[in-house]
C-alpha cells in the first residue's frame, strides 16, 4: 500500500513510499483511510523536531487526524461492520501502567510513557489502510462522513470545555463571555462549542480579516485583529468582563496577557504548545496579586480520551444543525495523497488542510 513516512528527527525526510498491507490480527478490524487532516505537530515531524518510529521500523507514517470506512473484520471485533465511518483515538496507554492510564485516562498519562498513532512509538493514518481494534475507534454517522476528519482536534475542544466546567464547579458560576486566542481550527471549532453554550464569543487572531473573519462572524462571534488592538485590559473594556479565555496559538506570550485580562473568578486554557525558547519579562507581583485576589485559574490541556471524541460527535451533529456547511468552509485546500507536501504550505486564506486518500 500506499504511505507518507519520514525517518524521524531527519529534516526533509517525508516520502511517498509503497510499503506491506498491515496484517489483521484477531480482534481487530481494517480500516480504508479516506481523509487525514494535517497539523502543526505534522509540521514539526516533517521538520525533524519530533517523532519517534515503533520498535519494530526506522520509518514512522504520519497522520493522526483521520476519517475512513470499515474494509473488513474479524469474528472478534465486536460493534464494527464492514461499510462503518470510523475515527481513530490517537493515543494509548503506558504499558507500565501509571495510575492514571490504569483507569483508562491515558490523556492524562504520568510517566510519559504513553504511545501516539502517527506521533510517537506507532504508526500513524497517512496510508491506504490500518488495523485497529474496536476500543480505540469511534463510529460516526455517514452524513458527517465529510467533516469527520476534524474530530481529533474537537476532541481536544472538547476536553478543554469539560477541565473549565469541572474546575469552575468551585463556585457558582455563570460564564457569559468568551475570548479565544486564534482562529485556527482548534480556535474555531472552539468558538463553536462555546457558542453553542450560549456565550457571547470574540476571536483575536493576528490574521489579516479574511475568511477566519468570515467564519468567526458566521457563528455570531466577533473577530478582533491582532494588528488594530492589543491583548489587554483596553480590549477587555472594550467587549467586557472575560470569563474564559481559551488560548489555541502556541504563543506564550499571549498567555501572561490572557491571565492578566480575564475576570474576577475567571478562568485561562492554554491549549497551544511552544516548542521555542522565547524569553520575555513579565510583571510577576502584579500578576500573582491578580490570581490570588480575584481567584483566578489557569491551566494546560492536551489530547483527549475516548468520551472526549463521543461528545465530539454529537457535536458535530448540533454545529452542523446550527451553521450548515461551516465546518466544510473551514477546510480551505484538499490534495492527493501523491501532493501531500502541498498540505503543509500556509497560502493566504488557509485554515485547514486535508489529504484525500481514497
Amino acid at each position: 500500500m500506499k504511505a507518507v513516512v519520514v525517518t524521524p528527527r531527519k529534516a526533509g525526510s517525508g516520502r511517498l513510499v509503497e510499503i506491506p498491507d498491515p496484517q489483521l490480527r484477531d480482534g481487530e478490524v481494517l480500516v480504508q483511510v479516506q481523509q487525514v487532516g494535517l497539523d502543526g505537530t505534522d509540521a514539526e515531524i516533517m521538520r525533524g523536531q519530533y517523532g519517534e518510529a515503533p520498535p519494530e521500523d526506522d520509518y514512522l507514517i504520519i497522520g493522526h487526524e483521520s476519517v475512513g470506512r470499515v474494509a473488513k473484520r474479524t469474528s472478534a471485533a465486536d460493534g464494527l461492520s464492514p461499510g462503518d465511518w470510523v475515527v481513530a483515538i490517537v493515543r494509548r496507554p503506558d504499558p507500565v501502567p501509571c495510575r492514571n492510564c490504569a483507569a483508562g485516562e491515558w490523556d492524562m498519562c504520568l510517566n510519559g510513557q504513553y504511545t501516539e498513532r502517527g506521533i510517537k512509538g506507532r504508526h500513524g493514518f497517512l496510508a491506504e489502510f490500518y488495523t485497529e481494534t474496536p476500543n480505540y475507534l469511534v463510529k460516526v454517522p455517514a452524513k458527517l462522513s465529510g467533516v469527520a476528519v476534524l474530530l481529533e482536534p474537537l476532541s481536544i475542544v472538547e476536553k478543554a470545555l469539560e477541565q473549565i466546567k469541572r474546575i469552575q464547579s468551585r463556585l457558582v458560576w455563570q460564564p457569559k463571555r468568551a475570548l479565544v486566542l486564534g482562529a485556527g481550527p482548534i480556535g474555531l471549532l472552539a468558538g463553536m462549542l462555546l457558542g453553542l453554550e450560549g456565550l457571547e464569543v470574540h476571536f483575536y487572531d493576528a490574521a489579516k480579516p479574511g475568511l477566519k473573519r468570515d467564519l468567526a462572524e458566521a457563528t455570531g462571534a466577533s473577530y478582533i485583529w491582532a494588528s488594530e488592538q492589543q491583548l489587554g485590559h483596553g480590549l477587555a473594556a472594550e467587549i467586557g468582563p472575560v470569563d474564559i479565555v481559551l488560548e489555541a496559538t502556541g504563543f506564550s506570550p499571549l498567555a501572561f496577557d490572557a491571565m492578566d485580562m480575564v475576570a474576577p473568578n475567571g478562568i485561562v486554557c492554554l491549549t497551544g504548545v511552544s516548542a521555542g525558547s522565547r524569553k520575555l519579562e513579565v510583571s510577576a507581583d502584579h500578576l500573582n496579586l491578580e490570581m490570588v485576589l480575584s481567584n483566578k485559574v489557569i491551566f494546560g490541556t492536551v489530547n483527549a480520551n475516548r468520551r472526549h471524541f463521543e461528545s465530539g460527535v454529537r457535536d458535530l451533529q448540533k454545529i452542523e444543525a446550527r451553521w450548515p456547511a461551516l465546518l466544510s468552509r473551514m477546510i480551505t485546500h484538499r490534495l492527493p495523497l501523491r501532493d501531500f507536501a502541498a498540505a503543509f504550505e500556509r497560502p493566504p486564506g488557509h485554515v485547514k488542510s486535508i489529504v484525500e486518500v481514497a
